[in-house]
Formats: C-alpha cells, structure tokens, sequence
C-alpha cells in the first residue's frame, strides 16, 4: 500500500523579498512624515499653550525658609511666563526663576550663596567677558557676555543665613529687557 505524499504547506500567495520589506518601510515612513507634518501645521504650537508655572508659590517658600532674600518680580511683564521656578533648601539653598519674554526668548534669574563668578560660569558661561558696572533701580550691577550671545548682569547680596550671596539675571532676550527685569525684582527689606 501506498502511502499518500505529504505536500509541504505554503502560507497564502505570498513572496517575502527584501524588496517588499522596504517597499513597506518606505510606506510607514512617509505616512508617519506626512501625519507629523499635518499636525504640526493644524495644531497650535504646544509650547506656547503650556500654562507657566506658579512661581510665586515658590517665592513665598523659600522666602520663608529665611535661607536666601529670593529675588523675584512682583510682576511679570505683560505677555511673559515663568517656565521654571524652584527653591531648594538645605545646607545650599539655591533660587531659580526660568522666563519666557513674548517673543519667545529666554531671561533666568539665579541666587544662591556663592561667588558671582561662580554662578556666571555656571549660567552664562566658563569664558564670560566681565563688563563695565552700571546702575539698575539705584542699584550698582556687573555686566558680563558671552560669545553665543547670552547677556547677564550680577550682584552681591547680604543673605539672611550664610553671608555673602550672589545674584544674576542673565537670558538671549534683548540687554534692555534683561536689565528691565533686573531692576523689577524686588527683596525682603528693600
């Protein structure tokens, strides 16, 4: 007796070629291109939607923690946000405040006790230009650049705890928001 031939089984019509798996690939790519595109132009831009974050809280928290003055605006200016603002406590207390003016550009203020040297080549930049002195709100303040466009200016603090603190404003906006931001902020006891 004869034993009927066992035919090997084929999944459906078909062929895998290397070229049908790039002919896929190359599909998948330009409709996720195509849909990232779309969304982009039918979407508002993400990051200027985002709320700002309530900064004030955190000026009110570490202003209480009477480690550091916390130099902050009353105010922001109008069309400007505040995308950063943390105070840390502890042996190093330390005060940052990220804005966004509303063109977009970039202005930080940053306190901590530490030299001012210190916190320029941490925030503006290891070979910062130290500038002339100017007068801000009665005021005297450092100026310093650096080479990618960023503008900063600094001064010395009396700080509640540890002596001798520093403080910078430093951002790529325009030199004269930088220095009206400078002179806005406002101390305990000043």
């Amino acid at each position: 007796m004869s034993q009927p031939s066992a035919s090997p089984q084929r999944g459906g019509g078909y062929r895998r070629s290397s070229g049908g798996l790039l002919a896929a690939l190359l599909v998948t790519v330009v409709a996720v291109t195509a849909f990232a595109g779309l969304r982009a132009l039918l979407l508002p831009d993400a990051a200027r939607d985002q709320p700002g974050v309530d900064w004030e809280a955190q000026v009110r928290a570490g202003r209480a923690d009477g480690k550091l003055l916390v130099a902050a605006p009353a105010s922001l200016p109008e069309g400007w946000r505040a995308t950063t603002a943390a105070y840390t406590t502890g042996s190093d207390p330390a005060w940052q405040l990220g804005l966004l003016t509303g063109d977009e550009s970039y202005v930080g203020v940053y306190e901590r006790v530490d030299s001012v040297e210190d916190l320029v080549e941490e925030h503006v930049d290891e070979d910062a230009e130290q500038g002339d002195e100017i007068e801000i709100a009665g005021e005297t303040w450092q100026v310093w650049t650096d080479r990618s466009g960023d503008y900063a200016v600094t001064r010395e603090l009396d700080e509640p705890v540890k002596g001798t603190g520093a403080l910078l404003v430093v951002g790529d906006a325009e030199e004269s928001e930088v220095r009206d931001l400078a002179g806005s902020l406002v101390l305990p006891g000043e």
